[in-house]
């Protein structure tokens, strides 16, 4: 069994090398092995990186250069929240940076940092598509608009279990 068994249960490592089996020699299907892995861990951890490029027979940088390229891809676990605020031009002036500084304090982090407990991550992005609404924030893909720095507290302790 891989060393990436503490990473996860023994049924998501058995899993995941029944994906690499099933797919061996076969580097067409990298995407298909990246959407399995990331389903079964939630991401795609590190120490996977390798055993996918081995087992397809593909290079490294090729599996990393599709990784980083897709969105929908992640080498880090994420949240229980994933809370992202835009700061582009009309969520920036409408005062997104306060909100944004008010958050981080608030969760104690910095920008693409986790919680210690592991429930919030924060980032950012250029626009969510809603400047009708700036300054906005997602929360796990639900949009929170025209939120003010006095909102902060109450939206993130909602989410407080």
């Amino acid at each position: 069994m891989c060393e990436c068994v503490r990473l996860g249960t023994e049924n998501q490592v058995a899993e995941f090398e029944a994906v690499l089996e099933q797919n061996k020699g076969n580097g067409e299907n990298v995407m298909e092995v990246l959407q399995k892995t990331q389903g079964i861990f939630g991401y795609i951890p590190e120490l996977t990186v390798a055993k996918i490029a081995n087992a397809l027979q593909i290079a490294e940088s090729k599996v990393y250069g599709i990784i980083t390229f897709y969105s929908q891809f992640s080498l880090t676990p994420k949240a229980k929240y994933n809370l992202d605020i835009c700061l582009g031009t009309a969520c920036f002036v409408m005062g997104a940076q306060e909100v944004l500084d008010k958050i981080l304090a608030k969760l104690g982090v910095r920008v693409g940092e986790m919680t210690k407990d592991g429930k919030w991550i924060v980032t950012s992005c250029r626009c969510l598509g809603c400047c009708g609404l700036a300054p906005a924030i997602t929360i796990n893909g639900e949009v929170y608009g025209k939120v003010k720095v006095e909102d902060v507290d109450k939206i993130i302790d909602s989410f407080e279990d």
